[in-house]
């Protein structure tokens, strides 16, 4: 019987039961030999003692930087398997010098995010937020027949910004709907967009021509206020931003100025700062659906990110590399 890697779990205590349920657990305990309690500080006496003999970190959200100190109290350390999407937060540069393979649960993340967006598209086109508020006022039906030629979701256009996972399975998801699908990705050239269900698209085309905007851009130093007050101008009026990337990636004094005044409407799961002061005027917002980072993988899609990390383990543990890897040269693109 070939012997089990030593493994170990990094990230918040609560996050370790929420995903890696006893089920899971067992499971991961049959894999490898599963050192130590879950490891939630770096520096403790117990933290040092399991990272002198670790092999695998299984780490989740919260856990702490993988930085050169603690990489030098871990000599055995050869493979990282996340439970959630973006490594940035707790993988640093001295990780990659070191060449140690990464896994991400990013593409499992993805499942439920492309979900949402694919539900708040479609409820958008149906200008679902306005007919609600105005029924809830009127208390009593308005007309039963609505003739406006930019409702429904029949050849209307939505604007895909990025082609990352999480956007490729928004045009995936939107191939069963009659809808137009524009692209901006500077990475993805005009055949690749077409095999992908879209049409390429330049960045201020994209918002001129939408109906809906939907960003799934990962917030870098190059995307930071992408979405500008002037790409926001070109928005039809009563069209719809989605954002469930980064709060940063838009301007967000513009936008609550544009939904404010009316003029667009807006589904943001992220915001910048998360959460939204108290005295925010979003808040207030009719225009503005706002919900606390909802997308992502939530009670029973925890479960998901569970079975592909222990995928990840297994074909680790059996020397078969992984099928999520991060490579070096990747992990500045991640979300």
């Amino acid at each position: 019987m070939p012997r089990r890697p030593v493994a170990a779990l990094a990230m918040d205590a609560g996050t370790a039961d929420a995903v890696l349920k006893p089920p899971a657990r067992q499971q991961l305990g049959e894999l490898t030999e599963l050192a130590g309690p879950v490891l939630t500080d770096f520096g403790t006496a117990e933290a040092r003692h399991v990272l002198s003999t670790v092999e695998l970190l299984v780490t989740g959200w919260g856990c702490p930087p993988l930085d050169a100190a603690v990489l030098a109290r871990a000599p055995e350390l050869r493979a990282v398997v996340h439970t959630a999407g973006s490594v940035r937060g707790h993988l640093t540069p001295a990780c990659w010098a070191r060449g140690i393979e990464v896994s991400t649960a990013a593409a499992a993340n993805a499942v439920p995010v492309a979900e949402y967006t694919l539900a708040m598209i479609l409820l958008a086109n149906k200008q679902v937020l306005p007919a609600a508020h105005a029924y809830r006022q009127r208390r009593a039906r308005g007309e039963l027949l609505l003739t406006d030629p930019l409702l429904g979701n029949h050849r209307n256009t939505v604007g895909i910004l990025s082609a990352s996972l999480i956007g490729r399975r928004v045009i995936a998801l939107l191939r069963a709907h009659e809808l137009r699908v524009l692209l901006y990705d500077p990475y993805v050239d005009e055949a690749e967009a077409a095999a992908l269900g879209a049409v390429s698209a330049g960045l201020a085309e994209l918002f001129a021509a939408s109906d809906v905007v939907s960003v799934h851009t990962p917030l870098l130093p190059a995307t930071r206020g992408l979405v500008s007050a002037e790409l926001l101008a070109l928005l039809r009026d009563g069209g719809t931003l989605i954002n469930t990337a980064r709060g940063a990636v838009v301007d967000q004094e513009a936008l609550t100025a544009e939904v404010r005044g009316g003029r667009l409407r807006a589904v943001l799961d992220v915001t910048e700062p998360e959460v939204l002061p108290p005295g925010h005027p979003l808040w207030a917002c009719e225009n503005a659906l706002i919900t606390p980072h909802l997308a992502g993988s939530q009670g029973n899609e925890l479960d998901r990110l569970a079975e592909t990390a222990l995928q990840e383990v297994r074909r680790w543990a059996a020397g078969e590399g992984f099928a999520h890897a991060v490579p070096p040269d990747g992990k500045e693109l991640l979300a």
